[in-house]
């Protein structure tokens, strides 16, 4: 595992994507359909109300839906296309 860049702001915006914001200023956005054909329960994301209900969990290091979903933030740095440094 490389470094771990906490999550600082998570914004839900079109087809299951995320706006992700990093401490260190960087901006992600994270395609969630990606985790669909390994981890059926991200099924869940596809009702778009449940999927505007995402936060930044445990102190930045992930963004989580409930007690089931949630996604690290090294996923999220690694897997995520950067859009603003």
């Amino acid at each position: 595992m490389g470094l771990s860049i906490r999550i600082t702001d998570v914004t839900p915006i079109k087809n299951m994507t995320l706006l992700v914001t990093f401490e260190n200023g960087v901006v992600k956005e994270y395609d969630t359909k990606q985790l669909l054909p390994q981890f059926p329960y991200y099924n869940k994301l596809k009702d778009e109300n449940f999927f505007k209900l995402v936060k930044v969990e445990c102190g930045g290091c992930a963004v989580g839906w409930d007690d089931d979903i949630d996604i690290s933030e090294v996923e999220l740095w690694e897997g995520g296309i950067t859009v603003s440094v």
